[in-house]
């Protein structure tokens, strides 16, 4: 079973399916400019030294929180502009999550990727709208999805005439508030487009703390090694620097100031897998 032969362009810089290790990372939502700096000065910085291609991510507004009572977003406007702000100042592309199809065009003046939600990666005008935009286009496995199914979503972007589009595996329902990885779906998807590996959501526990979301972020370093021995092409990680206070996905996320020891291990065995 071979890999997607052909790459994505991720904003003129970074050339998704190549022979280097990309990373997506950042905090869930856009809280603050202050914490999206914090994390992204200091990720940017980790990624620099050991060599990594690095997407800053968060999201301007989290529309499949478990309750409605739960922490969204400032607005779209002021998430967006936080989101410019950082990826000027710190020269990096950008990734955020479109919900909506009218939110693809505003989102994409910033964002260098677009990412499809997982519980939406079957919504076909959602998935053209983000398409129209030359962006690229990240799509999450829904975690109802067979695998080989997700060549659809692919086909859905491409069949608007843009070819930057790539997979992400975040796990599978298994029961209620449990997800597992099937890490077979890894080099199914990987037929289809290059492939991320999203860390941090395989080990959240959706709707697990009543009206939130739970995780067990100790479970974590298993599954990036697990993922990085059978090859992706990237990873996605959400990282904090206080996940007991974040506003969205805390459980899951990686404290910030474990990052550099979790990037090494992750790199280390990335570059074993490449190596044979």
């Amino acid at each position: 079973m071979e890999k997607f032969k052909n790459t994505v362009n991720i904003a003129d810089r970074i050339t998704l399916g190549s022979d280097k290790m990309v990373l997506f990372a950042g905090p869930c939502a856009a809280e603050s400019y202050e914490i999206c700096m914090e994390v992204g000065s200091t990720v940017k910085q980790l990624c620099a030294n050991l060599g990594i291609e690095y997407v800053f991510k968060s999201s301007f507004d989290k529309a499949n929180r478990t309750s409605s009572g739960s922490y969204r977003g400032n607005s779209m406007e002021t998430g967006l502009e936080i989101l410019s702000r950082v990826k000027r100042e710190l020269n990096v592309p950008i990734v955020t999550d479109v919900h909506e199809s009218y939110q693809c065009a505003e989102a994409a003046t910033v964002a260098d990727v677009l990412q499809i939600p997982a519980f939406l990666c079957r919504q076909t005008d959602l998935l053209k709208a983000a398409a129209k935009t030359g962006r690229a286009v990240k799509i999450k496995k829904g975690q109802f999805m067979a695998p080989e199914d997700m060549q659809y979503a692919v086909q859905k972007v491409r069949g608007e005439g843009n070819d930057n589009v790539f997979l992400t595996e975040r796990g599978a329902s298994f029961g209620y508030h449990t997800l597992v990885v099937d890490m077979r779906s890894l080099p199914i998807m990987r037929q289809y487009s290059p492939v991320i590996f999203d860390v941090t959501h395989s080990v959240q526990q959706p709707g697990g703390k009543g009206g939130s979301s739970g995780g067990q972020r100790e479970f974590a370093p298993f599954l990036a090694r697990a993922a990085a021995a059978v090859g992706v092409d990237g990873f996605f990680i959400e990282t904090h620097p206080n996940p007991e206070k974040a506003l969205s996905d805390g459980p899951n996320m990686i404290p910030l100031k474990e990052m550099e020891s979790f990037l090494k291990m992750i790199k280390a065995h990335w570059e074993l897998q490449r190596a044979n």
